[in-house]
C-alpha cells in the first residue's frame, strides 16, 4: 500500500519541498511546532527507522543534520529538535524543527492551521539558506 508520504513524493499530493535527492526528500510539515518544521523522508517506503538499512538511516540523518544546521542560523534557534515517531504515517520520517525552549517539544502544541503564505515564504527562505550552505544540488526550485 502506498503511503501518504510516497504520494507527496510522487506529486499526487502537494508538498513544500526543501530537499530532493535520489534517496531522500524533505518538505515542510502541515502541522508545524515552529516555523520551519521539516520532515525528512526516504523515497523508499520503510515502515520504521529500526527497519532501515544502516546506510539509509545514515543518509536520512545526514540530511536532517544539514537542514537542522541551516534552521539554527536562519531562525536564530537555541536548539534544533529531532523526533522519529511514525505513528501517524507508516513511513520512516524525521521531524526537524527550530526550538527556543522545552515548550517547543510539546507535540500537542502543533499549529493545525498554519498560514499558507507564511508556509510558502518559509519554504523559500529555507531553500535559499540551504543553497547558501552548499546544498544547491539537492534543493528544488520550488
Amino acid at each position: 500500500m502506498t503511503t501518504l508520504f510516497t504520494r507527496i513524493i510522487n506529486g499526487e499530493i502537494p508538498g513544500r519541498f526543501v530537499w530532493k535527492d535520489e534517496e531522500v526528500v524533505a518538505f515542510l510539515t502541515i502541522a508545524p511546532l515552529t516555523q520551519g518544521h521539516t520532515l525528512v523522508v526516504p523515497r523508499e517506503e520503510v515502515d520504521s527507522w529500526t527497519h532501515a538499512t544502516p546506510e539509509l538511516l545514515a543518509k536520512v540523518m545526514d540530511v536532517a543534520q544539514s537542514i537542522g544546521k541551516v534552521q539554527e542560523g536562519l531562525f536564530d534557534a537555541r536548539r534544533v529538535g529531532v523526533l522519529m515517531e511514525g505513528f501517524e504515517v507508516d513511513h520512516l520520517h524525521v521531524h526537524v524543527w527550530p526550538a527556543y525552549s522545552t515548550a517547543d517539544f510539546e507535540i500537542h502544541n502543533v499549529d493545525h492551521n498554519p498560514d499558507p503564505a507564511v508556509m510558502d515564504a518559509t519554504a523559500v527562505k529555507l531553500r535559499a539558506a540551504l543553497r547558501s550552505a552548499g546544498h544547491g544540488d539537492a534543493v528544488p526550485e520550488g
